[in-house]
């Protein structure tokens, strides 16, 4: 069964804009794991707009399921991941000044500086995801500089899902198909809701894990969280719907 991580980003984004601890994200993360989700996701920034590092440091003392941290493997960044072992960190190409994440690494370019961290991560016991575009030639590279995952960047598939489905998925199945055959996992990421994940979940059988923060946050406002992660787990089940 596909895992549903919570990226609980937002939470922190609404604590810090009171400067206070409502929301606890502790408090909120135990409870997502409470109600259904099986993994905690944060992106911790350089500017700690949202997620701060004594977060992370909170967090890891307090999730049971898995605890995923994203971010660009700057030296502070290495750092704190060695500090925090969480079960698995995802590497992303984001500047530091960047609103959110807009496209993957090209690994190819890219090998020689991301093959030491991987290295590293994975010597220290940490599992590694490197976040790519859905291009086989991407996730081939990804493995053979010695990735255990990659997580597709899925924002294109929620641009164009609409449109045409079968079109829209199409180049992630590809992607699954390579990741299946160099042997490493498959994790999903970035706009996907309610609208589009159990098209996605039935067209990628292999995919391992979904990290879901802005669109599952949002619906809570209006479902409950419970209901929410409900729904979310219910996408990840279902059989494959029909194309409209």
């Amino acid at each position: 069964m596909t895992r549903l991580s919570v990226n609980i980003n937002k939470v922190a984004t609404l604590r810090n804009a009171r400067g206070e601890n409502i929301p606890n994200v502790v408090k909120f993360a135990r409870d997502c794991e409470q109600l259904g989700a099986q993994g905690i996701t944060v992106h911790p920034r350089p500017d700690q707009r949202h997620i701060t590092r004594r977060d992370v440091a909170d967090l890891r003392e307090a999730v049971t399921t898995e605890f995923n941290i994203e971010g660009y493997p700057s030296d502070d960044f290495i750092s704190l991941v060695i500090a925090t072992r969480p079960e698995q960190v995802t590497l992303v190409p984001d500047a530091p000044d960047a609103i959110t994440s807009s496209a993957g690494w090209d690994v190819l370019k890219n090998a020689d500086f991301l093959r030491p961290i991987v290295e590293r991560f994975r010597n220290a016991g940490i599992r590694v995801s490197i976040f790519v575009d859905a291009d086989p030639i991407q996730v081939r590279e990804a493995a053979r500089i010695g990735a255990d995952r990659v997580e597709l960047y899925t924002k294109p598939y929620a641009d164009h899902f609409h449109e045409d489905p079968e079109k829209a998925v199409a180049p992630f199945v590809a992607a699954s198909r390579q990741a299946r055959n160099s042997g490493i996992g498959l994790n999903a990421g970035h706009d996907l809701n309610l609208d589009n994940l159990a098209f996605f979940h039935a067209s990628l059988p292999l995919l391992d894990e979904v990290s879901i923060g802005h669109a599952l946050i949002s619906d809570a406002l209006y479902l409950g969280i419970g209901e929410t992660i409900r729904r979310y787990r219910e996408a990840l089940r279902n059989p494959k719907p029909s194309a409209k």
